[in-house]
């Protein structure tokens, strides 16, 4: 019988310069994982407090003494040799000039350009919450064909964008008006949203946008279906198809229902714990999903996810 692996506690701080870029950190070849670049931070010892150990991890790591913000996220990592909880801080100050003490290379990079450097599994998903949102609109389906049917549901959409939306899922059946409606609200809105068209692969790579794809889809594709520009997600409920959204190089995926849902009355929720049991083994943002609200998004964090899918709770009731 295997022993059971040991756990770690690791706090990381996000450093940002006055022109926005974020501070890395290069893993020195003597240690695991060598050349990947991370958000510094370290080990918390017995009887530290988490920023005691972040402001002695800065100023060992980078010869700084930093004020620790707030609380960004935590992300569970299972590793070869180790369970690993990571909790990501923000440096809303410091004092000093960063540099590799340890004979780390260091840099700064430009948000937009964090997914290019190679991380370690757990740094992924908070790259994807410092740069995505963290909400995740899966809009209801048009009730009927009526042009006024159409026009309210519009009238929706439109709110929940003024509300500060900014990843929606179109679930538009492949009837010529919905696909008219779809076409509509990607032209009318236009880039300032990711938008992501649910099942329909065809129809996304023609007008240029994401794809959200079933879980009944996932075992049946070999390759990423889209090209790198135009997103790919995936509903996932186990870990057999969290692996294959992560294989096909998803960007990311749902993963639920968290709670009960009365979308899906028969579905067993998963509860907090299992749905962090399930993050832990993979790498892939996550959005947890199954009755859940804006309000849980910090709870959402706490568990490894970098927000929350929703229906109801992100649909105006009224347009």
């Amino acid at each position: 019988m295997s022993s059971p692996l040991r756990s770690i506690h690791v706090v990381a701080g996000v450093i940002t310069d006055a022109r926005g870029r974020i501070l890395l950190n290069r893993r020195t070849e003597n240690r695991d994982m060598a050349g990947l670049w991370e958000f510094p931070g370290g080990k918390r010892e017995p009887g530290e407090t988490s920023e005691e150990a972040l402001v002695r991890e800065l100023r060992e790591e980078l010869g700084i003494e930093a004020e620790v913000g707030e609380w960004i996220m935590d992300v569970p990592q299972i590793y070869p040799d180790k369970r690993l909880r990571l909790e990501v801080r923000r440096i809303q100050g410091w004092k000093g000039s960063p540099r590799g003490r340890e004979g780390q290379a260091i840099t700064w990079v430009a948000p937009d350009k964090l997914h290019r450097y190679s991380m370690p599994p757990a740094d992924l998903p908070v790259v994807a919450a410092l740069r995505q949102p963290d909400r995740y609109l899966i809009t209801p389906e048009p009730e009927g064909e009526e042009d006024s049917v159409h026009q309210a549901w519009l009238g929706r959409l439109a709110q929940a964008l003024e509300s500060g939306v900014r990843r929606v899922q179109l679930r538009t059946p492949s009837s010529p008006a919905r696909v008219a409606l779809a076409e509509r609200v990607i032209q009318q809105h236009g880039p300032r949203t990711q938008w992501l068209l649910n099942r329909d692969i065809d129809l996304a790579g023609r007008l240029g946008v994401g794809v959200h794809l079933g879980s009944e889809q996932l075992l049946s594709l070999d390759a990423r279906p889209l090209p790198a520009g135009q997103l790919v997600a995936a509903s996932c409920h186990d870990l057999a198809q969290l692996q294959a959204a992560q294989r096909l190089g998803c960007d990311f995926a749902v993963l639920g229902p968290v709670q009960a849902t009365a979308s899906h009355p028969d579905a067993t929720p998963l509860g907090w714990e299992a749905f962090e049991a399930l993050r832990e083994q993979v790498s892939l943002p996550l959005y947890a999903l199954g009755g859940l609200a804006p309000g849980d998004i910090g709870e959402a964090r706490r568990h490894g996810a970098q927000g929350i899918a929703a229906i109801r709770s992100l649909w105006p009731a009224t347009a």
